[in-house]
């Protein structure tokens, strides 16, 4: 595995598509597609060691998010040599006006982190507008929700043995020099369920052989590691931050628990044995095992691509959060619409507009949203496509399919309300 420049033109706003997986790896996307999504690692050198993710997070902004933010847990854990330092030795009570008792208290991390604990910062993409807007483009690119930790090591420290994730990685150095030595898994493609406490000892085993990849990361640094593969980073000679976005991408078995909830709809998986049927024992399950197995690859021939995803669909939709919105301005921008207003969809909301033949009322349409379904007009249906489906900010004026200004300032109003269009941020070409 060699070490090779990443993408220059990855980090100019508005340019190639996919523009944070280019700063995240060394290849083109399809390359990365085809030969390391879901499966080898890949290394990729900082091409600008000073800018390449200090935007995203630096070590001040660390020190303002412990200090000045308010934190509290489960937002900020600490690591030391391999154990999670519980919380009530790093939190307190608020104080006056601030009843709470797990803020964290900076006097504390302070105590700890000089003594050697890492700082875990967890859930970035939701605290920090930088990584909020980096974590949405990179789920936009890679089709799959992303969280955002990182992860503050004094000089000369580890926070955790060697284990692996049962999610894909991207490891981006931001701030000083980390030894990772990385192995390939014990368990390849690890579901959620089979985390490697279960497989300590195969790990510990495994950790104490010849690594895949030993290499010291620089800032502008980045690495990729499918899930399972196991992996452990120590400090060298001073405090190093980096951040870890962690792809929660759907896998095969997801289809399969769809599956499973659909099953129980089939009469004939329903039924149950014959009284007295002893299921631990082999030789009276053959004949039933293999009826329900026949059973169930009958069914299995039915089942529609429409259904399943129907099923899925409410999962995998509310496992990304939409662009952020500003409530106090959007009330206002809904308040003040007129003919003349620009709009633009919000960014990574999920929806479907259904008509009649989708189940719903003669005369209406209804917009279904991950929480929510609202329902319009059907004579909206052309104007809520075009505000809905619009790559540059659209006019209100100018929404088609109505027949005069008045019905466009309502409809936008309402979606501007309902959070699914937001007041445009950029001129109209």
């Amino acid at each position: 595995m060699t070490r090779v420049a990443v993408n220059e033109d990855a980090t100019v706003p508005g340019g190639p598509d996919r523009p944070a997986l280019r700063r995240c790896v060394s290849v083109e996307p399809g390359a990365f597609a085809e030969g390391y999504w879901g499966r080898e690692a890949l290394l990729s050198a900082g091409a600008d060691v000073h800018s390449r993710f200090a935007d995203l997070l630096s070590v001040d902004d660390v020190d303002e998010l412990l200090s000045r933010r308010g934190l509290r847990t489960p937002f900020l854990r600490l690591a030391d040599r391999g154990r999670v330092v519980p919380g009530r030795e790093f939190t307190g009570p608020g104080g006056a006006g601030a009843e709470i008792s797990d803020q964290v208290l900076d006097e504390r991390v302070l105590a700890r982190y000089a003594s050697g604990a890492t700082v875990v910062l967890q859930g970035l993409h939701r605290l920090w507008p930088p990584l909020a807007a980096f974590a949405g483009q990179l789920a936009r690119d890679l089709g799959a929700p992303v969280q955002v930790n990182a992860y503050l090591t004094p000089p000369q420290s580890q926070g955790f043995a060697t284990h692996y994730d049962t999610h894909d990685v991207f490891v981006l150095q931001v701030a000083g020099r980390k030894r990772w030595r990385i192995h390939r898994p014990v368990l390849p493609e690890p579901l959620e369920a089979q985390a490697w406490g279960g497989r300590a000892g195969e790990v510990a085993a495994v950790a104490d052989g010849e690594p895949e990849l030993d290499v010291d990361l620089e800032p502008g640094d980045a690495l990729y590691l499918p899930r399972g593969w196991l992996h452990s980073a120590q400090a060298l000679g001073e405090r190093t931050l980096h951040l870890t976005c962690g792809i929660r991408a759907l896998t095969r078995y997801a289809l399969v628990e769809a599956l499973a909830g659909l099953a129980a709809e089939h009469r004939s998986l329903r039924a149950g044995f014959p009284m007295g049927l002893d299921l631990s024992d082999p030789d009276q399950l053959t004949a039933p095992l293999a009826q329900t197995v026949a059973a169930l690859r009958d069914w299995l021939g039915t089942v529609e691509p429409a259904t399943v995803a129907e099923r899925l669909r409410p999962r995998v939709w509310s496992a990304t959060r939409p662009d952020p919105i500003r409530p106090v301005a959007q009330a206002a921008a809904a308040a003040g619409a007129d003919a003349e207003t620009l709009i633009e969809p919000r960014r990574g909301l999920r929806w479907r507009l259904d008509g009649a033949d989708g189940g719903v009322a003669p005369g209406r349409v209804a917009l279904r949203l991950p929480d929510r379904t609202v329902t319009f007009p059907a004579f909206c249906a052309a104007a809520l496509r075009a505000a809905l489906t619009a790559n540059d900010p659209v006019r209100v004026g100018d929404l088609p399919g109505l027949d005069d200004d008045h019905d466009r300032v309502v409809l936008a109003r309402r979606l501007l309300r309902e959070a699914v269009a937001v007041p445009a941020e950029k001129p109209v070409p």
